[in-house]
Protein backbone atom coordinates (compact mmCIF):
# COMPACT_ATOMS: atom_id res chain seq x y z
CA UNK A 1 0.00 0.00 0.00
CA UNK A 2 1.09 3.85 -0.75
CA UNK A 3 2.08 5.95 2.77
CA UNK A 4 0.31 8.88 2.52
CA UNK A 5 1.71 10.45 5.96
CA UNK A 6 4.70 11.13 3.78
CA UNK A 7 3.29 14.34 2.47
CA UNK A 8 5.59 17.23 2.49
CA UNK A 9 5.09 20.57 2.63
CA UNK A 10 5.50 22.74 -0.88
CA UNK A 11 9.30 23.57 -2.13
CA UNK A 12 9.89 27.28 -2.22
CA UNK A 13 13.37 26.65 -4.70
CA UNK A 14 11.41 24.82 -7.49
CA UNK A 15 13.66 23.78 -10.36
CA UNK A 16 13.78 25.54 -13.58
CA UNK A 17 11.99 23.49 -16.36
CA UNK A 18 12.06 24.62 -19.29
CA UNK A 19 10.17 23.66 -22.34
CA UNK A 20 11.48 23.95 -25.95
CA UNK A 21 9.66 23.63 -29.19
CA UNK A 22 11.59 22.80 -32.04
CA UNK A 23 9.64 23.33 -35.32
CA UNK A 24 6.50 24.05 -36.51
CA UNK A 25 5.04 21.17 -34.46
CA UNK A 26 7.17 21.35 -31.21
CA UNK A 27 5.98 25.09 -31.28
CA UNK A 28 2.52 24.23 -32.24
CA UNK A 29 2.26 21.98 -29.02
CA UNK A 30 4.17 25.17 -26.91
CA UNK A 31 1.29 27.35 -27.99
CA UNK A 32 -1.74 24.60 -26.56
CA UNK A 33 0.52 24.68 -23.93
CA UNK A 34 0.41 28.30 -23.16
CA UNK A 35 -3.79 28.58 -24.37
CA UNK A 36 -4.01 25.84 -21.96
CA UNK A 37 -2.27 27.28 -18.78
CA UNK A 38 0.89 25.06 -18.02
CA UNK A 39 1.97 26.53 -15.22
CA UNK A 40 5.91 26.52 -13.40
CA UNK A 41 8.00 26.48 -16.76
CA UNK A 42 9.59 28.98 -18.98
CA UNK A 43 9.01 28.50 -22.84
CA UNK A 44 11.22 28.68 -26.02
CA UNK A 45 10.66 28.05 -29.70
CA UNK A 46 13.10 27.93 -31.94
CA UNK A 47 12.79 27.67 -35.65
CA UNK A 48 13.88 27.79 -38.78
CA UNK A 49 10.41 29.66 -40.22
CA UNK A 50 10.21 33.03 -39.52
CA UNK A 51 6.58 33.65 -40.55
CA UNK A 52 5.82 30.66 -38.28
CA UNK A 53 7.65 31.65 -35.55
CA UNK A 54 7.00 35.01 -35.29
CA UNK A 55 3.01 33.38 -34.77
CA UNK A 56 4.48 31.70 -31.77
CA UNK A 57 2.88 32.97 -28.22
CA UNK A 58 5.93 31.84 -26.35
CA UNK A 59 8.01 34.82 -24.55
CA UNK A 60 11.75 33.51 -26.06
CA UNK A 61 11.53 32.67 -29.88
CA UNK A 62 14.68 31.71 -31.14
CA UNK A 63 15.45 31.84 -35.34
CA UNK A 64 17.82 29.39 -35.62
CA UNK A 65 19.76 28.75 -39.01
CA UNK A 66 19.26 32.34 -39.75
CA UNK A 67 22.32 31.98 -42.79
CA UNK A 68 21.55 28.44 -43.58
CA UNK A 69 17.52 28.79 -43.98
CA UNK A 70 17.24 32.73 -45.07
CA UNK A 71 14.10 31.93 -42.14
CA UNK A 72 12.33 30.22 -44.96
CA UNK A 73 11.97 27.08 -43.12
CA UNK A 74 13.99 23.70 -43.83
CA UNK A 75 11.84 22.44 -46.67
CA UNK A 76 10.90 18.61 -45.15
CA UNK A 77 15.08 18.09 -44.98
CA UNK A 78 16.17 17.11 -41.62
CA UNK A 79 20.15 18.02 -42.69
CA UNK A 80 19.02 21.42 -42.97
CA UNK A 81 17.72 21.56 -38.97
CA UNK A 82 20.81 20.62 -37.88
CA UNK A 83 22.93 22.23 -39.64
CA UNK A 84 20.28 25.68 -38.75
CA UNK A 85 20.59 24.39 -34.67
CA UNK A 86 24.23 24.05 -35.27
CA UNK A 87 24.67 27.36 -36.71
CA UNK A 88 22.44 28.80 -33.81
CA UNK A 89 24.16 26.84 -31.05
CA UNK A 90 25.73 29.76 -28.82
CA UNK A 91 21.88 31.25 -29.34
CA UNK A 92 20.26 27.68 -28.29
CA UNK A 93 22.97 27.64 -25.04
CA UNK A 94 22.24 30.69 -24.22
CA UNK A 95 18.39 30.10 -24.34
CA UNK A 96 18.55 26.91 -21.83
CA UNK A 97 21.39 28.64 -18.91
CA UNK A 98 20.00 27.47 -15.93
CA UNK A 99 17.46 24.90 -16.59
CA UNK A 100 17.06 22.24 -14.17
CA UNK A 101 15.29 20.08 -16.71
CA UNK A 102 14.24 20.55 -20.67
CA UNK A 103 11.50 19.37 -22.19
CA UNK A 104 11.88 19.53 -25.71
CA UNK A 105 8.72 19.18 -27.61
CA UNK A 106 8.45 17.83 -31.31
CA UNK A 107 6.73 16.66 -34.34
CA UNK A 108 9.18 13.99 -36.08
CA UNK A 109 9.10 14.21 -40.02
CA UNK A 110 9.65 17.65 -40.73
CA UNK A 111 13.06 19.56 -41.60
CA UNK A 112 13.50 21.42 -38.72
CA UNK A 113 12.06 19.59 -35.86
CA UNK A 114 13.42 15.80 -37.32
CA UNK A 115 16.58 17.32 -37.74
CA UNK A 116 17.32 20.21 -34.88
CA UNK A 117 15.81 18.69 -32.21
CA UNK A 118 18.79 16.21 -31.36
CA UNK A 119 20.95 19.21 -31.12
CA UNK A 120 18.91 20.71 -28.89
CA UNK A 121 18.71 17.74 -26.28
CA UNK A 122 22.63 17.67 -26.74
CA UNK A 123 23.35 21.04 -25.74
CA UNK A 124 20.38 20.46 -22.63
CA UNK A 125 22.19 17.54 -21.48
CA UNK A 126 25.79 19.07 -21.91
CA UNK A 127 24.46 21.50 -19.60
CA UNK A 128 23.80 18.71 -17.20
CA UNK A 129 19.87 19.06 -17.37
CA UNK A 130 17.46 16.68 -16.89
CA UNK A 131 16.20 16.53 -20.53
CA UNK A 132 13.14 14.80 -21.69
CA UNK A 133 11.59 14.49 -25.09
CA UNK A 134 7.89 14.21 -26.20
CA UNK A 135 7.97 13.92 -29.63
CA UNK A 136 5.47 12.74 -32.18
CA UNK A 137 5.49 10.55 -35.48
CA UNK A 138 3.19 11.25 -38.53
CA UNK A 139 -0.30 10.20 -39.86
CA UNK A 140 0.07 6.81 -42.07
CA UNK A 141 -2.11 9.49 -44.42
CA UNK A 142 1.01 11.73 -44.47
CA UNK A 143 3.94 10.74 -46.97
CA UNK A 144 5.86 7.61 -47.00
CA UNK A 145 8.84 9.73 -46.89
CA UNK A 146 8.15 11.79 -44.21
CA UNK A 147 7.47 8.84 -41.68
CA UNK A 148 11.28 7.54 -42.56
CA UNK A 149 12.45 10.91 -42.02
CA UNK A 150 10.48 10.92 -38.52
CA UNK A 151 11.66 7.03 -37.46
CA UNK A 152 15.16 8.49 -38.07
CA UNK A 153 14.91 11.01 -36.30
CA UNK A 154 13.63 9.05 -33.23
CA UNK A 155 16.34 7.00 -33.34
CA UNK A 156 19.01 9.69 -33.34
CA UNK A 157 17.36 11.55 -30.52
CA UNK A 158 17.15 8.99 -28.11
CA UNK A 159 20.72 9.17 -27.84
CA UNK A 160 20.71 12.17 -26.92
CA UNK A 161 18.04 12.49 -24.08
CA UNK A 162 17.26 10.73 -20.31
CA UNK A 163 13.69 9.71 -21.48
CA UNK A 164 12.03 9.79 -24.61
CA UNK A 165 8.11 9.55 -24.91
CA UNK A 166 7.19 8.84 -28.42
CA UNK A 167 3.30 8.92 -29.95
CA UNK A 168 2.44 7.80 -33.55
CA UNK A 169 -0.41 10.62 -34.58
CA UNK A 170 -1.96 7.42 -35.99
CA UNK A 171 -2.91 5.86 -32.23
CA UNK A 172 -4.94 9.43 -31.86
CA UNK A 173 -7.81 7.20 -34.59
CA UNK A 174 -8.82 5.15 -31.66
CA UNK A 175 -9.93 8.76 -29.79
CA UNK A 176 -10.94 11.09 -32.47
CA UNK A 177 -13.38 9.92 -35.49
CA UNK A 178 -11.41 9.07 -39.05
CA UNK A 179 -13.63 11.81 -39.97
CA UNK A 180 -12.36 14.46 -38.09
CA UNK A 181 -11.07 17.44 -39.74
CA UNK A 182 -7.43 17.66 -40.34
CA UNK A 183 -6.64 20.65 -38.32
CA UNK A 184 -8.67 19.03 -35.43
CA UNK A 185 -6.38 15.82 -35.86
CA UNK A 186 -3.41 18.25 -35.60
CA UNK A 187 -4.66 19.68 -32.90
CA UNK A 188 -5.37 16.72 -31.02
CA UNK A 189 -1.90 15.42 -31.81
CA UNK A 190 -0.66 19.10 -30.26
CA UNK A 191 -2.36 18.36 -26.88
CA UNK A 192 -0.99 14.57 -26.61
CA UNK A 193 2.71 16.46 -26.53
CA UNK A 194 1.32 19.37 -23.92
CA UNK A 195 0.07 16.06 -21.50
CA UNK A 196 3.33 14.69 -21.33
CA UNK A 197 5.07 17.94 -20.67
CA UNK A 198 1.92 18.80 -18.47
CA UNK A 199 1.83 15.23 -16.83
CA UNK A 200 5.45 15.21 -15.43
CA UNK A 201 5.71 18.85 -15.01
CA UNK A 202 3.23 19.01 -12.54
CA UNK A 203 4.03 16.80 -10.75
CA UNK A 204 6.68 18.97 -9.41
CA UNK A 205 5.28 22.84 -9.52
CA UNK A 206 2.11 22.52 -9.03
CA UNK A 207 0.99 23.13 -5.21
CA UNK A 208 -0.86 19.95 -4.83
CA UNK A 209 -2.38 17.55 -1.79
CA UNK A 210 1.23 15.57 -2.76
CA UNK A 211 4.33 17.26 -4.05
CA UNK A 212 7.29 16.01 -5.05
CA UNK A 213 10.93 16.54 -5.25
CA UNK A 214 13.22 17.24 -8.22
CA UNK A 215 15.12 14.64 -7.18
CA UNK A 216 12.37 12.14 -6.84
CA UNK A 217 11.70 12.80 -10.96
CA UNK A 218 15.27 12.74 -12.18
CA UNK A 219 15.61 9.02 -10.11
CA UNK A 220 12.61 8.05 -12.55
CA UNK A 221 13.82 9.48 -15.74
CA UNK A 222 17.39 9.91 -15.89
CA UNK A 223 19.22 7.75 -18.51
CA UNK A 224 15.86 5.67 -18.94
CA UNK A 225 15.48 5.25 -22.41
CA UNK A 226 11.90 4.94 -24.47
CA UNK A 227 8.69 5.45 -22.01
CA UNK A 228 5.19 5.33 -22.32
CA UNK A 229 2.28 7.58 -21.37
CA UNK A 230 -0.99 7.34 -21.00
CA UNK A 231 -4.19 9.38 -19.88
CA UNK A 232 -7.74 8.50 -18.21
CA UNK A 233 -10.57 10.50 -17.12
CA UNK A 234 -13.51 9.01 -15.39
CA UNK A 235 -16.37 9.95 -13.10
CA UNK A 236 -18.88 9.01 -10.44
CA UNK A 237 -18.65 6.02 -8.58
CA UNK A 238 -15.38 4.22 -9.04
CA UNK A 239 -14.02 7.27 -10.79
CA UNK A 240 -10.49 6.21 -9.65
CA UNK A 241 -10.24 2.68 -10.85
CA UNK A 242 -11.85 3.49 -14.15
CA UNK A 243 -9.28 6.36 -14.44
CA UNK A 244 -6.74 4.42 -13.83
CA UNK A 245 -7.77 1.70 -16.51
CA UNK A 246 -8.25 4.12 -18.65
CA UNK A 247 -4.88 5.16 -18.84
CA UNK A 248 -3.16 1.99 -18.69
CA UNK A 249 -5.51 1.62 -21.83
CA UNK A 250 -4.54 4.66 -23.62
CA UNK A 251 -4.31 4.54 -27.10
CA UNK A 252 -1.28 6.42 -26.22
CA UNK A 253 0.40 3.53 -24.75
CA UNK A 254 1.15 1.16 -28.10
CA UNK A 255 0.92 -1.97 -26.65
CA UNK A 256 -1.93 -0.74 -23.56
CA UNK A 257 0.70 -2.39 -20.92
CA UNK A 258 3.37 -1.08 -18.52
CA UNK A 259 4.29 -4.75 -17.53
CA UNK A 260 8.02 -4.68 -17.04
CA UNK A 261 8.46 -0.48 -16.42
CA UNK A 262 10.90 -0.11 -13.47
CA UNK A 263 9.88 3.42 -13.06
CA UNK A 264 5.87 4.95 -13.39
CA UNK A 265 5.19 8.29 -12.31
CA UNK A 266 1.17 8.97 -11.53
CA UNK A 267 0.33 12.60 -11.93
CA UNK A 268 -3.67 12.71 -10.27
CA UNK A 269 -5.87 15.49 -10.30
CA UNK A 270 -9.30 15.94 -9.05
CA UNK A 271 -11.86 18.22 -7.71
CA UNK A 272 -12.74 19.74 -4.39
CA UNK A 273 -14.12 15.92 -3.08
CA UNK A 274 -11.44 14.29 -4.22
CA UNK A 275 -10.41 11.71 -1.44
CA UNK A 276 -6.93 10.41 -0.56
CA UNK A 277 -8.36 7.09 -0.82
CA UNK A 278 -9.40 7.18 -3.89
CA UNK A 279 -5.66 8.78 -5.04
CA UNK A 280 -4.29 5.69 -3.02
CA UNK A 281 -6.41 3.10 -4.87
CA UNK A 282 -5.97 4.17 -8.11
CA UNK A 283 -2.01 4.66 -7.14
CA UNK A 284 -1.95 1.23 -6.05
CA UNK A 285 -3.82 -0.31 -8.79
CA UNK A 286 -1.14 1.11 -11.26
CA UNK A 287 1.89 0.39 -9.25
CA UNK A 288 0.60 -3.66 -9.56
CA UNK A 289 0.60 -3.04 -13.69
CA UNK A 290 4.29 -2.72 -13.47
CA UNK A 291 7.65 -4.51 -12.94
CA UNK A 292 7.35 -6.13 -9.08
CA UNK A 293 10.51 -3.63 -8.28
CA UNK A 294 9.04 -0.49 -9.83
CA UNK A 295 10.18 2.81 -8.79
CA UNK A 296 6.95 4.84 -8.10
CA UNK A 297 6.73 8.55 -8.20
CA UNK A 298 3.29 10.12 -7.47
CA UNK A 299 1.10 13.10 -7.01
CA UNK A 300 -1.96 14.55 -6.29
CA UNK A 301 -3.10 18.15 -6.70
CA UNK A 302 -6.91 19.42 -6.79
CA UNK A 303 -8.55 21.63 -9.43
CA UNK A 304 -12.07 23.23 -8.60
CA UNK A 305 -13.03 22.97 -12.18
CA UNK A 306 -12.85 19.21 -12.08
CA UNK A 307 -15.96 18.93 -9.62
CA UNK A 308 -16.67 15.23 -10.40
CA UNK A 309 -14.03 14.02 -12.54
CA UNK A 310 -10.55 12.40 -11.63
CA UNK A 311 -7.81 12.61 -14.33
CA UNK A 312 -4.81 9.83 -13.78
CA UNK A 313 -1.71 10.24 -16.19
CA UNK A 314 0.98 7.50 -15.81
CA UNK A 315 4.55 7.96 -17.62
CA UNK A 316 6.64 4.75 -17.65
CA UNK A 317 10.25 4.24 -17.97
CA UNK A 318 12.97 2.03 -17.65
CA UNK A 319 11.70 -0.83 -19.84
CA UNK A 320 14.79 -3.42 -21.25
CA UNK A 321 15.80 -2.08 -24.65
CA UNK A 322 14.30 -5.06 -26.17
CA UNK A 323 10.56 -4.02 -24.25
CA UNK A 324 10.94 -0.64 -25.24
CA UNK A 325 11.62 -1.02 -28.78
CA UNK A 326 8.52 -3.22 -28.79
CA UNK A 327 6.72 -0.54 -27.56
CA UNK A 328 7.37 1.88 -29.62
CA UNK A 329 7.73 0.90 -32.15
Amino acid sequence: MLNFSDIQPVRDDLPKIKVVGVGGGGGNAVNRMIQSGVQGVDFVVANTDLQDLRKSLAPQKLQIGSNCSRGLGAGAKPEIGRNAALESIDQIRDSLQGADMVFLAAGMGGGTGTGGTPIVAQVAQEMKALTVGVVTLPFNFEAKRRRKVANGGVTELRDHVDTLIVVPNENLFSIINRRTPMTEAFGFADDVLRQGVQGISDLITRDGLVNLDFADVRSVMANKGKAVMGTGLASGENRARHAAEQALHSPLLNDNTIDGARGILINVVGGLMMGMQEVEEASTFIKEQGHKDAEIIWGAAINPDFEDQMMITVIATGFDEQEATEKIS
